[in-house]
């Protein structure tokens, strides 16, 4: 059950959002929290550290160190601890990846999309991954949140609904938390003038694979090179996708002037051309879910080819079924790799 359902990337001192994961939630009650998610970036250079919002069915939990901090929003059944070791994990990705200059320098909202990438697979395995394998890191972060406390922020409900949609519904610190803030900042400021999170965040960081020196040369994700293999895929789809759409567009003219029970045929060549298309596109560019989009793409071109038995001979109806799993595997075995950062951060 996924217990995290939204995380961004924003620039502390004045809210702009750098990047967010792409696949969120459209209830109203989710929309609200963004809105208010949104808000609370706003003011983030009020919070150094981290914090939390809570309300009945989700959850604000944010992390902030130097110019850069990472925000989501989660199930109130997320434990905190998980919480705030996905939002480090982010945190040393994304730094990792993009260093200072570049993030000081971005004037619109999410110059860095395609971090999202990363957002994903660290959501993924946070969500779905035992927290048992994560013992030691959660453990760490257990330890440091009893040292110093992260801020705990209300929204009042007659605020919400006046000032959420302005973009300036007042967030309060709870009275029994005002010391709890100042002994965040404390401890913040015995971290010293380096900015960076404790070091228990290189270890929730070494869950998808940072280490602690990876601070240096942490690892970037990047397609793997097109291969001499995939490229000849590639010209074979485009070939067949060429072939089916010259039949069907043949096949249509003909259907409509004589034969207009020929558009069951028609579908039959149009459908593997649309298929061949995308798979195309799968084996250039990752796409999340990309094994179900492979297995049906597959699918439609190996139906439509079976159907047009009458149309195509034997060799012919193999040879585009052959090109379409030549295919499939290039783009299932084509996969993300790391990349060594090319600067330090």
């Amino acid at each position: 059950m996924s217990m995290i359902f939204f995380a961004c990337v924003v620039r502390v001192r004045d809210g702009l959002p750098l990047s967010a994961s792409t696949d969120f939630y459209h209830t109203q009650d989710f929309l609200e929290w963004r809105r208010r998610l949104k808000s609370l970036a706003l003011r983030l250079a009020q919070y150094p550290g981290r914090g939390s919002a809570e309300g009945r069915d989700f959850s604000i939990h944010f992390s902030s160190f130097g110019d850069v901090a990472c925000m989501a929003i989660c199930s109130c059944q997320c434990p905190a601890t998980m919480a705030f070791c996905f939002l480090e994990t982010l945190w040393w990705e994304f730094t990792a990846s993009y260093d200072t200059t570049c993030i000081g320098l971005a004037s619109r909202p999410y110059a860095f999309l395609e971090f999202d990438n990363i957002i994903q697979k660290v959501k993924w395995h946070f969500n779905y991954v035992s927290s048992s394998q994560m013992e030691s890191s959660l453990e760490k972060i257990q330890e440091e949140l009893k040292l110093q406390p992260p801020v705990v922020l209300t929204l009042e409900d007659t605020d919400v609904a006046n000032g959420v949609m302005n973009g300036h519904t007042p967030m309060h610190l709870e009275p029994e938390t005002s010391f709890l803030h100042v002994t965040a900042q404390a401890g913040l400021e015995l971290l010293g003038s380096s900015h960076h999170p404790p070091a228990s965040a290189f270890q929730s960081a070494g869950i998808i694979g940072v280490s602690y020196h990876a601070q240096l040369a942490a690892p970037n994700f990047r397609m793997e090179p097109v291969t001499a293999l995939g490229i000849l895929s590639l010209i074979l789809n485009i070939m067949c996708a060429a072939l089916n759409l010259i039949r069907g567009v043949h096949l249509a003219e003909h259907s409509l002037q004589v034969a207009h029970e020929e558009i069951g045929n028609v579908l039959a060549f149009l459908v593997p051309f649309v298929a061949c298309i995308f798979q195309c596109y799968l084996y250039l560019f990752y796409s999340p879910a990309r094994t179900m989009k492979v297995v049906l793409m597959l699918l439609f071109i190996c139906l439509g080819n079976m159907y047009l038995h009458g149309l195509r001979n034997l060799w012919q109806i193999l040879f585009h079924i052959g090109v379409a799993f030549l295919s499939s595997y290039q783009i299932l075995t084509r996969q993300l790799q790391e990349k060594q950062s090319d600067y330090g951060v």
